[in-house]
């Protein structure tokens, strides 16, 4: 044995593997685009009387302006996504009914029919979550649904193409 003290390592810093904060002008430009499209859906649906603003749509909006590079964020994924889920939930309900175990079954089987259709779009799996748990009547919600995309896909690509965000779409279709 060494009669030297032994000195511990210095501590290293530690520094997080997540993506460096993005410029505040990037960041703001996103928040308003986001804010600017929920917006519009909220007074799109209380113009219409009918509910444009669900919650999986405040979900793509993150994706859309927080991610625009990613192809869960692609309009094909965004509207795509949104349908094919809904459709699944509307499929779901006259097999299994709409308890928590049919809404389950739902948001799995929409994850597999998004995969088969190539448009992966994970807050879709919530609206057929939503269309068995709140069983809204096929039309009106369809078209809305469908509509509501279009808005936050339009919004994303005119903040995308602003200049002050990474470029969106990546791909339209």
């Amino acid at each position: 044995m060494s009669d030297q003290l032994t000195v511990a390592p210095a501590r290293q810093a530690r520094t997080s593997g997540a993506p460096a904060r993005q410029k505040t002008a990037i960041i703001a430009a996103a928040t308003a685009g986001s804010t600017i499209a929920l917006i519009a859906l909220a007074a799109l649906g209380t113009l219409l009387h009918q509910v444009w603003l669900i919650p999986p749509l405040a979900a793509s909006a993150a994706l859309i302006f927080g991610a625009p590079a990613l192809p869960l964020a692609q309009p094909r994924s965004v509207i795509g996504g949104q349908v094919l889920s809904a459709l699944t939930g509307f499929a779901v309900l006259p097999v299994a009914g709409h308890s928590a175990w049919a809404a389950a079954l739902a948001g799995g089987l929409a994850l597999g029919v998004m995969a088969l259709a190539r448009t992966p779009h994970s807050p879709a799996a919530a609206t057929a979550v939503i269309v068995v748990t709140q069983q809204p009547a096929p039309v009106p919600f369809l078209p809305a649904l469908t509509a509501a995309s279009v808005v936050l896909v339009v919004v994303g690509a005119l903040v995308g193409r602003s200049g002050m965000t990474p470029r969106y779409p990546v791909y339209w279709w």
